[in-house]
């Protein structure tokens, strides 16, 4: 297997509220690694990981907005131990991160959303190729229900139309007409948005 030489966060983000805060200085702790805090001006606070043998930092600096922390970083990592904690933030704190595992022919770039892969990728002096693309199964089904559904309820919409549309013809009095062209436009009014 291909030893990895460094992984390089190239952009990555972290939106943490208050209560996450807490639980991501904890999490760290659990991780054996050091970690050094401070707080800054205006509650802003910087956080610096380290490995336990002191060969490495990351340096965090969360900004306070909107009742949030918010933190912003790249670097590049070698030691082992520090890319698995960094591996591990992303994804139990729901980060935004592009990432390049770097190894001596090629590179491995994963593309994380809310914590999760979205994209693998590997480049090589040859080009670049797809390894994985995350595919929401679950909500295409979910829309093609609903676009079925959308279907079934316009054809449905539909006969109803013809059918009211034939009993106007039929209609003994003015009010039976009326009332019959009240739901004609509520079956047009409905039409019209379901096939937009």
């Amino acid at each position: 297997m291909a030893q990895r030489i460094a992984t390089e966060y190239v952009q990555a983000k972290l939106q943490l509220t208050r209560e996450e805060m807490t639980r991501f200085y904890r999490f760290i702790k659990d991780q054996h690694v050091r970690i050094s805090v401070m707080v800054l001006e205006g509650g802003n606070q910087e956080a610096v990981l380290e490995d336990s043998a002191g060969r490495e930092k990351v340096r965090f600096v969360f900004q306070q907005e909107d009742g949030c922390f918010v933190c912003e970083w790249s670097c590049r990592i070698t030691q082992p131990a520090l890319t698995n904690v960094m591996r591990k933030l992303v994804a139990t704190f729901k980060g935004d991160a592009v990432v390049n595992r770097i190894y001596s022919h090629y590179t491995m770039t994963y593309e994380y959303q809310a914590g999760a892969v979205q994209r693998i990728s590997e480049q090589t002096a040859k080009g670049t190729r797809l390894v994985y693309q995350f595919k929401d199964t679950l909500g295409e089904l979910e829309r093609t229900f609903r676009l079925n559904a959308a279907e079934q309820e316009i054809d449905w919409l539909k006969a109803s139309v013809n059918r009211l549309l034939d009993s106007r013809l039929t209609a003994a009095d003015d009010a039976e007409r009326r009332e019959i062209d009240r739901l004609l436009a509520d079956h047009s009014s409905r039409l019209f948005a379901l096939e937009a």
